[in-house]
């Protein structure tokens, strides 16, 4: 009998005590990961960057983060471990605007940003980062058709035509939708322009609605829109050129067709500087910020159907795209703040366009 409690205690004993090495490792695990990342690219590093992304850059950032590792460990020595999050860019704002600890913001569109530093987690002029205004990359919103363009598709009036299904994300989650969204509004005030000579609200709202009555269907982010697409869904999709040009590269067979009128993307980064801060990872943001800005990734997002925003980059592949006829950009719509609050306040034109008042 004493043999039988001496063996059943010391089998408690290291039953315990494998109990404690893991509940230990899965606390390490939680400590190093965090509510919203999606696992590193490198083990064991000397310092872990939290990356928020909007979802669209996942592709570039995937030789992206391994290329500034290596820069980076060259530099200094040091090993980065990057955690990663890729959501719409609008849910991401809020993730991280309500708690998700991301070091560094990469998002679809200032407004985005802005609702972090309204939160009190960027604290600094981010647009005065690398004399970009703080924007990383930039690009235009196309349509992408079917292979060989069977309807015809050439500009936004094709959109409103009977038996066009179009697909555009959702702008209340999607920044890329808010692009779309402004594109076409924005096309309406050109439209109305060269009728009558000056912007009519009225006519622009009007010309968005025609084309929303085509909508099949209003997705999360501007890639499960395009996952819908090349599903079959939709006859013609209003998306990021560099969607597009990415997937014609992976060989799926689209036509792109560049508008006349049509809105110029600009997407930021910026640290989160509470939580770089908190963390004490501000260098390595820094120095990754900078990096993003750099000629060596700069041709690294072209390669992905972006448009540099470094200028000798920009002048060198400037023959791969289209500029079209009457580019504009945001302060065509008045800038981010008007555009928030003419479009997407809660009786903006897009609700009202929802509600089909």
């Amino acid at each position: 009998m004493k043999l039988y409690r001496s063996t059943s205690q010391r089998m408690l004993v290291l039953l315990l005590a494998a109990v404690l090495l893991l509940v230990a490792a899965g606390c390490g695990k939680d400590g190093q990961t965090g509510g919203n990342a999606a696992g590193s690219t490198v083990q064991d590093g000397d310092v872990t960057l939290v990356i928020g992304a909007y979802s669209v850059v996942k592709d570039a950032f995937a030789e992206l983060l391994p290329a500034f590792q290596a820069y980076w460990l060259q530099e200094t020595g040091q090993k980065v471990t990057f955690q990663e999050s890729y959501e719409a860019s609008g849910t991401q704002a809020r993730a991280i605007a309500g708690g998700f600890e991301a070091d560094v913001a990469i998002l679809a569109m200032e407004g985005d940003l802005d609702k972090i530093a309204d939160a009190g987690f960027i604290t600094h002029d981010w647009k005065s980062a690398q004399g970009s205004g703080g924007m990383i990359t930039n690009s235009i919103v196309v349509l992408g058709t079917r292979a060989g363009n069977p309807l015809g598709i050439q500009d936004w009036d094709d959109l409103t035509r009977k038996g066009v299904k179009v697909l555009y994300p959702n702008p209340k989650t999607s920044g890329g939708a808010q692009w779309d969204i402004n594109a076409i509004y924005g096309a309406g005030l050109k439209q109305s322009e060269m009728k009558n000579g000056t912007k009519d609200e009225a006519y622009a709202k009007s010309f968005l609605k025609s084309v929303h009555a085509n909508v099949e269907s209003l997705d999360k982010s501007g890639r499960a829109s395009m996952a819908a697409f090349e599903y079959g869904v939709g006859d013609v999709i209003v998306t990021y050129e560099n969607e597009l040009l990415a997937r014609i590269k992976k060989g799926v067979n689209y036509d792109i067709v560049v508008p006349k009128s049509t809105i110029l993307i600009e997407n930021p980064a910026a640290i989160v500087d509470k939580n770089a801060d908190k963390h004490g990872t501000r260098k390595v943001a820094e120095a990754f910020i900078a990096y993003l800005h750099s000629e060596a990734a700069q041709r690294l997002f072209v390669e992905h159907g972006f448009r540099a925003v470094d200028e000798k980059v920009a002048a060198d592949t400037k023959d791969r795209y289209t500029v079209p006829e009457e580019l504009f950009d945001i302060s065509y719509l008045g800038g981010w703040p008007e555009v928030r609050k003419n479009l997407y306040s809660k009786k903006g034109v897009w609700y009202q366009v929802l509600a089909d008042l």
